[in-house]
């Protein structure tokens, strides 16, 4: 499953874990990034969007599906 935002781009970068001994191990810095049903071309989608796409308004989010009421 790639990390990658479908809105912006937005992938993991990577560092070091440091510790008090300076000591430098690699690490990587996951986006924080959530499933949504959203609105792509009219069509209802899930996507993978991070937190600040969703923050920023640039998702339009799709409606509830309406139930169906079998009587």
């Amino acid at each position: 499953m790639a990390k990658v935002c479908d809105i912006c781009g937005k992938k993991p970068v990577f560092g070091h874990n440091v510790s008090h001994a300076n000591n430098a191990t690699n690490r990587r810095f996951n986006p924080n990034l959530h499933k949504v049903r959203a609105l792509v071309n009219g069509r209802r989608t899930r996507i993978k969007v991070c937190s600040s796409c969703l923050k920023a308004g640039k998702v339009i989010k799709a409606p509830a599906k309406p139930k169906s009421t079998a009587a």
